[in-house]
C-alpha cells in the first residue's frame, strides 16, 4: 500500500481486492513519507503535491466524529445545562471577556445562540449544509468563548481551530446528507492539504505539551504529584513504589509520549504502538480529569494519521445486510475540482487505456495556490503562537498549577476600609491568579459598589498561591489600587509580583521537615518580598503555633501587644493565639519562615469520634452493660434511621452520625458494579442533557410568543430541574452542615 500521505486513486478495486504493495522502484523517501524529494524542489511542485487527490473516508469519518462530540459537548463543557445560572438576566456579575466591549446577550437570547451552536454541531456531524453548519458552528463558539476568559483552557481553544478548519476544507465528500442532495460531492477526492493541516494541528498539539514538559518542575515530578495516588496507577504500585511512579510513569511516560506520539503516528512501523498507547494516555485522561470531550475527540484524531481509505476497508470487513447504514466501500473516489491531476503517462495499449479512464489532467489554478498559502501560512502561525508569549507575557504570571491558600482585597471609599476575602459579584475563581482578570474584576467592583453606598472605592488584592509546592507567595502588589493601576499586555506591569523560582531547591528540604512531624502538626512555608508584611490572624483552635525563619530577616509584630521582635534564619518564637500579628520582611531579599500548628479543636473532634466509634461497636456486639444517657441512644439507630440525627442536641454526635452516613454512602459507591456505575452515570447525563434541551425550548418559546404567566413558567422551570429521586437526596446530603471536613 501507499505511505499513509500519499492519497489513493483507485485504494479498492471494483472486487474489494486489495491494493498492492509498492513497486521495489518506490524510493525510500516515498515510503516513509508519502512523497519524493522532487515533489518539494520548486513551488509548482509543492502546490501540486498539496492538491494531489486523496481519499475522502478517513476525514468524512473525523468529521462526523468531531460533530457528534461537540454536540455533545455544548450540553456540558459549554454548559447548556446551568446557562440560566450563569447569565441571568439582572445578575450583577462581573465577567472576564477578552475584549471588554463584549457583553452577553439577554438571557433567551443566549440559549438561542447555543441552539444555533448546536445545530451548527449536528450539522457537521450529519455533513447537511456543511459550509452553513461549519459557519453556524464557529461563530456561535467563537462568540461564547471570547466571552469568558474564566473557562479557557488548551483544548477549548482546540475545538475551535478544528471548527475553523473543517470550515475550509471538503469535509462532506464522504457519508454526509450533502453527498446525497448532491452527486458531485458524493465520494469525491479531498486535496491532501486536508490531511496535512489536520495531522500537522494534531501532531503540534503533542509536541508543544511535550516541549512545556520539559520544564524543571514536570521533569522534577511536581506538577502532578499527587496523581499517582489514584487507582488507575494500581497495576504499577505492585512493582514500583509510589514515588517512581509519580516521576517515572506520570512525568516521565507523559513526557516522552507528548514528544513521540505526533512522530510514531505518522509513520507505518510505528502507528500500531502509538495509537495504542496514545489510545491508553487518552483513557486514563478521561478518568484522571474533568476535561469533557477531549479524550474523545484526540481519540478520534489518531485515524487521520492512518491510510485515508481505512475506514472502506474496515467498514468491508462487515456482514453484506448491515452496508446500508454503514459507509460505503465503493466505488472508487470521482475527480474533484479541488484536487490537481497529473497527465497520464504515455505508452503502451495498456496504459494508454488505464490513461483513457483517469480523470483529465488539471492545470494550476489561482485557488490551488492560494490554499497553499495558506496552509504554509496557518501552519507556520500555529508553531509559532505556543511561543509567542514574548508578545503578552505582562497578562498572566501564574500557571495553572497553582494552589490557592488566600485570597483577601481591601476596599477604601470616602475614608472607609472593608475587608473581604469572599468573591462577591463573580462566578468563578479563576480570576485571581491572573492579572488582565484581576483589572477587569477590580473595574468593576469599582462600578458596582457605589450601589452599595460605596463612593470612589480604591481596591487592593493580597492574594497567595502555592505553585507546585513551592513556598507560599504574593502574586499581587497589595499596595497598589487596581482601579487605577495601569495594565497592558504589551508592556511589564509592575504590580505583577515575579515567582520565586530561586527559593525552588527548597522543596526538597519542605518534605524533610514535613517528615519530621506527627500527624497532628501541620506547617505552612511562606516567602515574601523586602518591605511588604503579612498580616495574619491565628484562630484559637490553632495551640501551640510558632513561626520560624529559613531565610532572610523579618521583624514578628504583635498588634495586640505592640511590641516588636527581630528574628534571624533558625531562630523561632511562639505566635498568641486569638490575635493579629505582623511579619516584615527587612532583609534586602525575599524572606523565608514557616508557620507550625497544631490544630487542638479538630485533634479534640477526632479524638471524641473515636470514642463514639468505639461505644457504637460494644453496643451492637453486646459488650457495653451501662445504659447509654438520651443523647447518645442515636448512636444505635444512627445509620438505619435517616431521621433519627436529628433530633440529636449534642452537635459533636450528630456531626459523627452524619460523618458516618455519608461514609458509607461513599464506600456504597466504590463498591458499585460496573452495570450500577454506569446506570448512575447515565442517569446524571440524561438529566443534564434534559434541562439543557427544556430549558432552551422555554427560552426559544419566550423569544417567539413571548413571556408566559409566571406561574407557567415557575411549573415549566420546575419541570426541566426534575432530578433522579436518589440525586436529589444525595445533593442534599452535600449541603449538610457539617460534611465541610470529608
Amino acid at each position: 500500500r501507499q505511505p499513509s500521505a500519499v492519497p489513493m486513486h483507485n485504494p479498492r478495486k471494483e472486487d474489494n481486492s486489495e491494493v498492492l504493495a509498492p513497486s521495489e522502484q518506490t524510493s525510500t523517501m516515498k515510503r516513509l513519507f508519502g512523497f519524493e524529494k522532487e515533489d518539494i524542489s520548486s513551488w509548482h511542485r509543492l502546490v501540486c503535491l498539496l492538491s494531489r487527490p486523496t481519499d475522502p473516508a478517513s476525514l468524512g469519518i473525523f468529521r462526523f466524529l468531531f460533530g457528534m462530540l461537540m454536540a455533545l459537548d455544548i450540553t456540558q463543557e459549554r454548559g447548556l445545562s446551568h446557562l440560566d445560572y450563569k447569565y441571568l438576566d439582572g445578575a450583577p456579575v462581573c465577567r472576564f471577556p477578552l475584549f471588554n466591549f463584549l457583553k452577553p446577550l439577554p438571557m433567551d437570547w443566549m440559549f438561542f445562540v447555543y441552539f444555533v451552536m448546536f445545530l451548527g454541531a449536528v450539522g457537521i456531524m450529519l455533513g447537511c449544509f456543511y459550509r452553513l453548519a461549519c459557519l453556524m458552528f464557529i461563530s456561535t463558539y467563537w462568540y461564547v468563548f471570547f466571552l469568558d476568559k474564566t473557562t479557557w483552557n488548551n483544548h477549548s481553544y482546540l475545538y475551535g481551530l478544528i471548527g475553523f478548519q473543517l470550515s475550509l476544507m471538503d469535509a462532506n465528500r464522504y457519508w454526509s446528507l450533502d453527498g446525497i442532495r448532491n452527486p458531485r460531492k458524493r465520494n469525491a477526492h479531498v486535496p491532501l492539504w486536508n490531511y496535512t493541516m489536520l495531522r500537522t494541528q494534531i501532531f503540534i498539539v503533542y509536541f508543544i505539551a511535550g516541549v512545556k514538559k520539559l520544564d524543571a518542575d514536570w521533569v522534577e515530578g511536581y506538577s502532578m504529584k499527587y496523581l499517582a495516588h489514584h487507582w488507575l496507577f494500581d497495576p504499577f504500585k505492585l512493582i514500583l513504589p509510589v514515588e517512581l511512579i509519580n516521576l517515572m510513569v506520570v512525568h516521565g511516560g507523559g513526557l516522552i509520549l507528548d514528544l513521540t506520539a505526533g512522530y510514531l503516528l505518522f509513520f507505518d512501523a510505528t502507528r500500531p504502538v502509538a495509537a495504542f498507547f496514545v489510545s491508553y494516555f487518552h483513557c486514563m485522561n478521561s478518568q484522571l480529569f474533568s476535561i469533557g470531550m477531549f479524550s474523545y475527540t484526540m481519540l478520534a484524531t489518531s485515524p487521520l494519521f492512518c491510510y485515508p481509505d481505512w475506514p472502506r476497508r474496515f467498514f468491508g470487513r462487515f456482514p453484506e445486510f448491515l452496508q446500508p447504514i454503514l459507509p460505503f466501500v465503493s466505488p472508487a473516489p470521482i475527480p474533484s475540482s479541488s484536487c490537481v491531476y497529473p497527465k497520464p503517462p504515455s505508452g503502451s495499449g495498456e496504459q494508454q487505456e488505464e490513461a483513457h479512464a483517469a480523470p483529465k489532467p488539471t492545470t494550476l489554478s489561482f485557488k490551488h495556490k492560494f490554499r497553499a498559502i495558506f496552509t504554509i501560512l496557518y501552519i507556520m502561525e500555529q508553531f509559532f503562537l505556543p511561543y509567542s508569549h514574548f508578545l503578552t507575557a505582562f497578562t498572566i504570571n501564574v500557571n495553572t498549577d497553582s494552589e490557592p491558600k488566600q485570597t483577601s482585597a481591601q476596599t477604601f471609599g470616602r475614608g472607609k476600609r472593608f475587608s473581604h476575602v469572599e468573591y462577591v459579584f463573580t462566578q468563578s475563581r479563576r480570576w485571581k491568579d491572573h492579572g488582565d482578570m484581576l483589572k477587569q474584576y477590580a473595574t468593576c467592583l469599582s462600578e458596582n459598589l457605589p450601589r452599595f453606598n460605596i463612593s470612589e472605592p480604591e481596591i487592593y488584592f493580597d492574594i497567595w498561591v502555592s505553585i507546585n509546592d513551592r513556598f507560599q507567595q504574593r502574586i499581587f502588589d497589595p499596595r497598589v489600587d487596581l482601579v487605577k493601576a495601569d495594565w497592558s499586555p504589551f508592556r511589564p506591569n509592575s504590580w505583577l509580583m515575579p515567582l520565586l523560582v530561586d527559593l525552588s531547591p527548597w522543596r526538597t528540604k519542605f518534605e524533610e521537615i514535613e517528615g519530621s512531624l506527627d500527624n497532628q502538626t501541620e506547617v505552612v512555608f511562606i516567602a515574601d518580598f523586602p518591605g511588604l508584611y503579612l498580616e495574619n490572624f491565628v484562630s484559637e483552635d490553632l495551640g501551640n503555633t510558632s513561626v520560624q525563619v529559613l531565610e532572610g530577616l523579618v521583624n514578628v509584630e504583635i498588634v495586640d501587644e505592640k511590641k516588636n521582635y527581630s528574628l534571624q534564619p533558625g531562630e523561632k518564637m511562639q505566635i498568641p493565639a486569638g490575635a493579629y500579628h505582623k511579619v516584615y520582611t527587612v532583609s534586602e531579599g525575599p524572606s523565608c519562615y514557616m508557620y507550625i500548628y497544631v490544630n487542638t479543636t479538630e485533634a479534640e473532634l477526632q479524638r471524641n469520634f473515636t470514642k463514639l466509634s468505639e461505644l457504637q461497636e460494644k453496643v451492637r456486639n453486646g459488650t457495653e452493660t451501662e445504659p447509654l444517657p438520651p443523647e447518645l441512644q442515636p448512636l444505635v439507630t444512627g445509620l438505619d434511621d435517616q431521621d433519627s440525627d436529628h433530633s440529636v442536641i449534642d452537635p459533636v454526635v450528630r456531626l459523627f452520625l452524619k460523618r458516618q452516613k455519608r461514609m458509607q454512602e461513599v464506600k456504597k459507591r466504590r463498591e458499585a458494579s460496573m452495570v450500577e456505575r454506569f446506570q448512575r452515570f447515565a442517569s446524571k447525563k440524561y438529566y443534564s442533557i434534559r434541562r439543557g434541551f427544556l430549558m432552551t425550548a422555554i427560552a426559544l418559546r419566550n423569544l417567539a410568543v413571548g413571556l408566559p404567566p409566571l406561574e407557567q413558567l415557575t411549573r415549566e422551570v420546575a419541570y426541566a430541574n426534575m432530578k433522579e429521586p436518589e440525586t436529589d437526596q444525595d445533593e442534599r446530603l452535600k449541603d449538610e452542615v457539617g460534611h465541610g471536613e470529608l
